[in-house]
């Protein structure tokens, strides 16, 4: 993404980078309404794919650890790290349902702070055009946010998919605005 900010301190994408930010904008509009007609299989697949980033940097945790033992301080503390990100990883991969219900906690707070930062960046692109729609997701976000909260653990498994397909969708709506005003 190509942004500008110039002297008033406004947000802005440039023409240049607004080709990139329409598709972006499109893709999320179709994974989010994908995940809105298949929930379950969304919220799974975001607790599988958590499950191997987990694993994935305990892995190189682990490995910095071993490889700076000798130069650094804090060896155990690093191996420890490592050792428990890879294990939050493999548990989750083994009990998905679990891992789900810590996930629709995690997305609740990503969502109620991605939502806060995109209220405060819809207030500072304001003068500008088009930014009621970033203003927008960011109150759906902390909206999103609070359901999931209400609804924890129950319907972890429905707010992980249909939620986080809402979020996507309000994403990609306002990608796709902004773009659009950046070609005009």
């Amino acid at each position: 993404m190509t942004t500008t900010n110039n002297v008033s301190g406004t947000y802005s994408v440039t023409r240049a980078g607004s080709g990139w930010q329409m598709v972006w904008g499109a893709l999320l509009i179709i994974v989010g309404v994908v995940a809105l007609m298949m929930p379950a299989v969304a919220a799974l697949a975001t607790a599988l794919f958590f499950a191997w980033i987990l694993i994935l940097g305990g892995v190189f945790e682990i490995a910095y650890a071993i490889q700076s033992r000798v130069h650094h301080q804090g060896f155990a503390w690093k191996l420890v790290s490592g050792l428990l990100t890879l294990a939050l990883g493999i548990a989750i991969l083994v009990v998905p349902l679990a891992g789900i219900a810590s996930l629709a906690l995690l997305v609740g707070w990503f969502l109620l702070f991605g939502g806060v930062a995109r209220v405060v960046l819809a207030f500072r692109i304001r003068p500008g055009r088009r930014w009621g729609w970033v203003l927008f997701d960011g109150l759906l976000s902390i909206a999103v946010a609070i359901l999931i909260m209400i609804g924890w653990p129950q319907s972890s498994l429905a707010f992980i998919g249909l939620l986080t397909g809402f979020s996507l969708i309000s994403t990609g709506m306002w990608r796709i605005m902004l773009a659009a005003h950046a070609r005009s």
